[in-house]
């Protein structure tokens, strides 16, 4: 029974085809540090999955952000265990993909025919400074306030173009509440969409091209 719905969705879909070509595929002798970029996508997924449960609660107005935090932390059931998973997990995010990075650079790995590969990845690292960011302003308390005012005024020092960048960013010249709702819609719908299309394209590359070997010795 199992195999006749098996073959009839097989024959519509050719599921057995994406599923040799994902899970059956030969890879090189490798070592731990190849598994620095599943432990990514894996923190990533975390990140995923905890700010949509953290958006339930979290409200983005500066009369409401900080108090609505602190109900997550202290009044929804495990509110402060998602809070911290979501927390940490934006800063191992970080880390992992850093070291991804630069296990691809050590190894050669950016090299033909993975030259795209490389780049996918450049900008998802990118995409994930992005979120550390915006995501650092939405508590709404006295430390992100005037560390994102630093960090727009980095930006907006920028030659030429600096102060439209500032104004781009803050939504005016001053943190408000323009600022926070734009960090807010930057961090849960620009960047996830970014970060959801770049994964998916990153996976094929690396499906379609393989993962390069270790390096040999004297080569």
């Amino acid at each position: 029974m199992t195999t006749r719905i098996g073959n009839w969705f097989d024959d519509r879909l050719g599921w057995r085809r994406v599923w040799e070509a994902i899970f059956k595929r030969r890879i090189p002798k490798v070592n731990w540090w190849y598994t620095l970029g599943s432990a990514t996508l894996f923190v990533a997924v975390n990140q995923i999955v905890t700010g949509i449960l953290l958006t339930i609660y979290y409200v983005p107005t500066p009369d409401h952000a900080y108090d609505s935090v602190q109900y997550i932390m202290t009044q929804v059931p495990a509110g402060w265990f998602i809070r911290g998973m979501h927390h940490w997990g934006a800063s191992a995010m970080v880390v992992l993909v850093g070291l991804h990075m630069l296990r691809v650079i050590l190894y050669g790995a950016f090299k033909y025919p993975r030259e795209i590969t490389w780049l996918t990845g450049v900008v998802l690292l990118l995409v994930t400074i992005g979120f550390g960011f915006t995501g650092y302003l939405l508590p709404w308390d006295q430390k992100a306030f005037w560390a994102t005012t630093v960090g727009t005024k980095i930006a907006g020092a920028a030659p030429g173009v600096g102060d439209l960048i500032l104004r781009i960013m803050r939504g005016g010249e001053e943190l408000s509440a323009v600022t926070l709702a734009r960090f807010f819609g930057v961090h849960v719908w620009a960047l996830p969409a970014a970060l959801l299309i770049l994964v998916g394209a990153h996976l094929y590359l690396v499906i379609r091209l393989g993962i390069s070997a270790v390096p040999k010795r004297g080569k």
